[in-house]
């Protein structure tokens, strides 16, 4: 795996986690007893929001790592075996 591949992982990683962080703080801020009906609602949109916006990103993350597998030795070359495959790719 090269430098592609693993920048994409861990982009991805840094949403998933960034969602997790969402909806665990949403999560106990709608256990207060001192916040109304409204806020709650509103709370429960931004959860069900942020949990299709995390399965978007999964999503997303599949169809590149499927897309580069499929159409570009960038997600495995090494060294100046990239740079040659870059230069190809630039080059059309």
């Amino acid at each position: 795996m090269n430098i592609l591949f693993w920048g994409l992982t861990v982009s991805m990683i840094g949403k998933v986690l960034l969602a997790i962080g969402v909806l665990k703080a949403h999560g106990e801020i709608a256990h207060e007893h001192r916040i109304d009906d409204k806020v709650l609602r509103t709370f429960k949109t931004e959860r069900w929001l942020t949990i299709l916006g995390l399965v978007l990103i999964l999503l997303g993350y599949t169809l590149e790592i499927y897309f580069y597998k499929a159409e570009t030795p960038l997600l495995t070359c090494e060294g100046s075996e990239c740079e040659q495959a870059a230069s190809v790719i630039l080059s059309q």
